[in-house]
């Protein structure tokens, strides 16, 4: 085994060894997947919701629908192999989500009155068809989500700028 500060030899291949100068991308590379793993899960989560648990998704939740699947493919297509620039595409779907999902909790919490719901057949908007923990319900997670997404975009395209 040769180390030289850049690499060592082990069964007589090389094996980067990570130094300050190349730390960075794979440290983007981790924000960038944290994103991904975030809008994967919320997407079966949905899924599982309105498939297995048979909830049948009110207007706005199709609309957040939209906002996050295609989250889950523009991210996984920016990690391999890495591309920062996916930011520029996923971040106005996050924040688009994440807007939807404000309108949507306040609607269904009360701050907005019902009569504002685009809900006029189905399901209300209002009514809150699942709560974990007794208290988050399902536009609630999606807010929480898009929150979590939204902000580690931002973090990584302020890191890779630098």
């Amino acid at each position: 085994m040769h180390l030289d500060g850049r690499s060592f030899a082990l069964f007589s291949g090389t094996v980067p060894v990570m130094t300050e100068t190349n730390a960075s991308p794979s440290r983007h590379w981790k924000i960038l997947f944290a994103a991904w793993l975030f809008v994967a899960a919320a997407s079966l989560g949905s899924l599982f919701f309105s498939e297995v648990m048979e909830l049948p998704p009110c207007s706005l939740c199709w609309v957040q629908r939209v906002f996050m699947f295609p989250l889950v493919i523009i991210l996984f297509v920016g990690l391999f192999p890495f591309d920062g620039s996916v930011v520029k595409y996923a971040l106005p779907l996050s924040l688009g989500g994440f807007a939807v999902a404000v309108y949507h909790t306040l609607l269904q919490i009360g701050l907005i009155p019902e009569s504002a719901a685009p809900c006029r057949q189905g399901v209300s908007c209002t009514d809150a068809q699942f709560e974990l923990f007794g208290f988050f319900s399902i536009p609630m997670l999606s807010l929480i989500v898009f929150s979590i997404v939204a902000t580690l975009l931002v973090a990584l395209k302020r890191s890779s700028s630098r």
